[in-house]
């Protein structure tokens, strides 16, 4: 690039200091028709002024960049620049214009046009001997800032990314311990009024740490998603009632719903909670009341549109819109609402990930964000998933309880879990359900374990983060040995499943995110066992 602006800035220069020799010669030609010759021709944008700032001239070039404003002769160059870029690069034309020795090469900045543009400025001075005015050139480099400003957002979420999952195993080891001894207390039987209400106190204050966490991963894209082939007219109408209850009274909602309806590969439960989230946040910039319009439809491009700092490749899209008739965002707002902890609610107790996470899951699902806004005019996000061609798939059905209570009896469970307290409450809560549990602190005592044990295991239970040996190289090894080699396996972490997908390469195993409360993790092995085997890795 910088090789690229040297060279191109050269021959300008010359060409430049051509017209100046034939003025300076005075053989006849006209200088001006010289100079209209080389800014009219010129590929990047030329602007012309007179000794006193105004423009006298430009270029067609130009006028594409500058879209929208004043750039007639007589008009005021400087209202050309934006005020963010105004300041520094008028102040060098002003020392031109003076006479004075200063250099305006590469100054990078930013029009005031329609749309935001961003360009590399030159300028030279334009005089024989008495300084009659200035030439600027623009280079047009809006497409090489929109890869950096993706490039600084990619850094941003790849630092929050790398800071939860650095955090999530740790602290959502600390909750499940937390949730599984609340909820053991909780459910003793002849518990009293107040110990049963301070256990629960316990319990909400978990899971409120824990869906912190879950808002950190989604930001970070390293969020447990569970993709299904859903039909979205049907998802956003078995959603409409609920969120009717959120907007209350003096919000209407209104679906339009495009026919006929088309499929995506998403979460259903994180699409709901991307839904609910943008609706509140409409509810909340609409304080009068409006009307919040749900729309699908659909989008193909053949070519890479971007929005913002948003570029969608080429694709066949399914569009969910949801706009709204409410106060709008402020310019200087609008590029930091997917910022990580920024909030313009602090004091309603916004936390400033909303749509941050938002947008975390839509790009997990390989996804795109966009939106518009403006004061006064409402706001509309749209979301872009890839279209999905295959069936819809039916919802996943579970095992009644006491089938799965009966066919557990007698069952051998091996638990492997290097956080104690985690080991002991989930121990505990198999033992009541007639398990028999063989319990180890790492991946090679449960080896050791194993091969000291007479009767088969029904299934394996690992923590996939463990010193030593992991969870997926036991599951490999436990499926080495004589008679295990289908043994179901279910490994838990408080890491991405996506990541797990790739390290572990093994079938009949699934995977369960913590926090969990052990009797829903007792469920989940009982359902594995009793041959119903959701989410297999």
């Amino acid at each position: 690039m910088r090789r690229l602006l040297g060279g191109t800035l050269g021959r300008w220069r010359e060409l430049l200091r051509t017209v100046m020799i034939v003025r300076l010669a005075g053989n006849g030609a006209r200088p001006d028709a010289l100079i209209d010759l080389l800014v009219r021709d010129a590929p990047d944008g030329c602007l012309v002024l007179d000794a006193a700032g105004r423009v006298l001239r430009t270029n067609a070039a130009l006028l594409r960049l500058a879209a929208g404003v004043d750039l007639s002769p007589g008009s005021d160059a400087a209202l050309l620049f934006e005020p963010i870029s105004r300041s520094v690069i008028w102040q060098k034309v002003v020392q031109l214009l003076r006479g004075q020795s200063v250099e305006v090469r590469a100054e990078r900045a930013c029009l005031a046009a329609e749309g935001e543009v961003h360009v590399l400025v030159s300028a030279d001075p334009v005089g024989d001997g008495a300084i009659d005015g200035v030439l600027i050139r623009f280079i047009d480099i809006t497409p090489q800032a929109r890869l950096e400003a993706q490039l600084v957002q990619s850094q941003k979420q790849q630092a929050v990314g790398q800071l939860a999952g650095g955090i999530a195993h740790d602290f959502n080891n600390l909750l499940t311990a937390i949730m599984g001894a609340a909820d053991a207390i909780a459910t003793r039987p002849g518990i009293d009024p107040d110990t049963l209400d301070e256990a629960t106190q316990i319990q909400n204050g978990a899971e409120r740490g824990a869906a912190l966490v879950r808002q950190l991963l989604a930001f970070g894209r390293q969020q447990t998603l569970q993709p299904r082939a859903l039909a979205v007219n049907e998802t956003i109408t078995a959603l409409a009632s609920l969120l009717r209850r959120l907007l209350g009274e003096a919000v209407r909602l209104e679906l339009d719903l495009e026919q006929p309806g088309r499929v995506i590969r998403a979460d259903p439960t994180q699409l709901d909670q991307v839904l609910i989230n943008l609706a509140v946040n409409a509810r909340d910039a609409m304080p009068d009341g409006g009307v919040l319009i749900l729309r699908t439809g659909h989008l193909t491009l053949y070519r890479g549109r971007t929005t913002g700092s948003e570029t969608i490749p080429p694709g066949r899209y399914v569009t969910v819109e949801v706009a709204d008739t409410g106060t709008g965002i402020a310019a200087d707002v609008l590029p930091r609402i997917f910022d990580p902890f920024f909030t313009t609610k602090r004091e309603q107790g916004g936390n400033g990930l909303g749509l941050s996470t938002v947008q975390g899951i839509i790009r997990q699902s390989e996804g795109y964000l966009t939106v518009d806004s403006s004061p006064g005019q409402g706001t509309r996000f749209r979301l872009h998933f890839p279209r999905w061609d295959g069936a819809v798939d039916a919802p996943v059905a579970t095992a009644p309880p006491s089938v799965l209570n009966a066919q557990s009896d007698g069952r051998v469970l091996l638990l492997v879990e290097d956080e104690e307290p985690v080991r002991r409450l989930a121990a505990r809560s198999f033992e009541r359900r007639g398990w028999t549990v063989l319990a180890a602190e790492s991946g090679e005592a449960a080896l050791s374990m194993v091969a000291t044990t007479d009767g088969l295991i029904a299934a394996v239970v690992s923590d996939m983060v463990m010193p030593g040996m992991d969870g997926a190289s036991l599951v490999r090894a436990l499926r080495n040995r004589p008679g295990l080699s289908a043994v179901p396996a279910i490994l838990v972490s408080g890491y991405a499943e996506e990541t797990l997908r790739r390290e572990i390469g093994t079938q009949s195993t699934i995977f369960v995110a913590k926090p969990y409360l052990p009797r829903d993790l007792v469920e989940r092995v009982e359902a594995v066992v009793a041959g119903n085997v959701p989410n297999a890795v």
